[in-house]
């Protein structure tokens, strides 16, 4: 399996409705074929090294990986989430 992970810093301007909006875009993509396991969620303890939103999504395997990052359910999420940031950090590995 492999853990995708994704932390998304938003434009200062951005509200707070706006930022919940894409959480739940986020959410909506755990039905894709592929996704075991996804979570979305907002950051709580707002340090100076925290980022806003971060995903996590286990999917089966690589296959899956690479057929989600052309979805056409996820790009325009995907777009939507890089429209709202300021910085977007992201890693993926195996486990």
């Amino acid at each position: 399996m492999i853990l995708h992970l994704v932390c998304f810093k938003y434009k200062s301007e951005i509200t707070p409705a706006t930022r919940e909006q894409h959480r739940e875009r986020l959410r909506s993509l755990g039905t894709l074929d592929g996704v075991v396991d996804l979570k979305v969620g907002e950051d709580l303890v707002r340090s100076a090294r925290s980022y806003d939103t971060g995903l996590a999504v286990t999917f089966r395997d690589r296959t899956a990986l690479d057929a989600y990052a052309t979805n056409p359910l996820h790009v325009p999420i995907a777009q939507f989430g890089a429209s709202l940031s300021e910085h977007i950090v992201a890693v993926d590995f195996g486990i």
